[in-house]
């Protein structure tokens, strides 16, 4: 009887030495479960996943539960979100030192560590555009006209992070009046804004049943297209619009909210996120490019492409909200 007690009291120990590290991602995070798992056992902890929305939405949700944080690390805050959660005292500075093999450039400082880079682009519907005999838009001017605007969707600069990246994108392009106009008359002409990625593509874009066969999406979106056919199709079924203007590269990082409960664990995890595994596996899960340099990509990336876009200044992404609360009130709200 002394032994089972004993025995019991052991395991209960072992039971409550299991930590809980609770990550906040955005809505579109895929990872390997394996890998999650080989994680938690290897750190003896709990990895609770939330999911937060569209990146704009998660972002807002951590700023007004700032003071009971919801989560120990957050993944998906990107170069667009970043100044806005700097501004707002969200992060920890921590640096993982698989940062040095991410290049230069592409570094997100020190309050995020950067595990993805990605290029928001428009996509469209090739067989659309085939049976409808229409030739594809060239400019910004000419997508905001009656004969394409009808036919686009795009994701709202307030929610999406995508959404602020083709926003972002048009002012760099056409001035900071010159894109909220373009955006007013884009949607008086039907361009739809929708609240987040997943609606655009997968219900409003009219590859999956829309009824708009341009959406904004990412210049990787044609290989995930021929990878999910699992071999049915040879040729991507949509391009990429690379219309000067509106094409944004965006960086993606991973970092450990102030006020973590669990801080060595969120630190270790930051680590994880570029780790070799890791940066394998996101490429054809996410649809991204891996920040760390030397990982191999799987041949079906031959059907994306890059635009000829480099990083938006840090004067622009500064001003982020700001032009985000102008769109607001100058485009949403009229």
């Amino acid at each position: 009887m002394v032994a089972l007690t004993v025995s019991a009291c052991v395991q209960g120990v072992q039971a409550q030495s299991v930590l809980t590290l609770t990550v906040i991602t955005h809505d579109s995070f895929d990872l390997d479960k394996k890998l999650i798992a080989g994680f938690e056992a290897a750190n003896r902890v709990k990895v609770r996943l939330i999911k937060g929305g569209d990146a704009g939405e998660m972002l807002n949700k951590l700023i007004l539960s700032k003071a009971s944080p919801l989560a120990d690390v957050v993944y998906g805050l990107d170069n667009t979100l970043l100044p806005r959660a700097e501004a707002a005292g969200l992060l920890t500075p921590y640096t993982s030192p698989a940062s040095a093999k991410v290049a230069a450039q592409d570094r997100l400082g020190p309050l995020l560590s950067t595990v993805d880079t990605g290029y928001v682009a428009l996509n469209y519907d090739k067989a659309y555009f085939a049976k409808a005999g229409l030739k594809l838009p060239v400019s910004l001017a000419e997508l905001s006209g009656p004969q394409y605007a009808r036919l686009t969707v795009v994701e709202s600069p307030a929610t999406s992070s995508p959404g602020a990246a083709f926003y972002l994108a048009t002012v760099q392009e056409l001035g900071q009046d010159g894109a909220l106009a373009w955006w007013r008359a884009a949607r008086q002409n039907g361009m739809k804004v929708t609240r987040g990625w997943s609606q655009a593509y997968n219900q409003d874009f009219s590859l999956y049943g829309g009824r708009y066969p341009i959406v904004l999406s990412y210049a990787s979106s044609p290989a995930a297209e021929v990878f999910y056919s699992e071999g049915k199709l040879k040729e991507a079924p949509t391009g990429n619009l690379f219309l000067p203007g509106s094409s944004f590269l965006q960086l993606e990082g991973v970092g450990v909210l102030k006020g973590s409960r669990q801080p060595a664990l969120a630190r270790r995890f930051v680590d994880f996120m570029l780790s070799a595994p890791v940066q394998a596996d996101f490429p054809t899960r996410m649809w991204v490019y891996p920040s760390v340099q030397g990982v191999k990509l799987n041949e079906v990336w031959k059907f994306a492409q890059k635009p000829d876009v480099k990083l938006a200044p840090a004067a622009l992404l500064n001003r982020a909200q700001i032009l985000t609360d102008l769109w607001v009130t100058e485009v949403l709200r009229k």
